[in-house]
């Protein structure tokens, strides 16, 4: 999947976190995380997105990650959403991922 524009998904409502994804125009991805969790999940969120990018084959994209205290599965599903809306796909078929 290519990112050929910005996609953002998600809210600042607690326990929701709002993520942006955007081309860096490099390999490799980066990852900007804002947590209110950071000292306790900040480790095991960020492995949740390295991971939910690997399946999805996305290797350079910058990240933004406003987290609110979120579940994983909320991650991932904002996450999917707004590479989604980056690669301008409209319909995500989520029994695929």
């Amino acid at each position: 999947m290519r990112i050929v524009k910005t996609g953002t998904a998600g809210t600042l409502e607690s326990s929701d976190v709002m993520i942006t994804v955007r081309s860096n125009g490099t390999d490799g991805v980066q990852i900007a995380l804002q947590s209110i969790v950071e000292k306790q999940f900040g480790k095991q969120i960020r492995a949740t997105i390295e991971d939910t990018l690997k399946s999805m084959s996305i290797d350079h994209a910058y990240i933004d990650v406003k987290d609110q205290g979120a579940l994983d599965c909320a991650i991932t599903a904002r996450l999917v959403s707004a590479v989604y809306r980056a690669a301008g796909i409209e319909k995500i078929d989520w029994e695929a991922l």
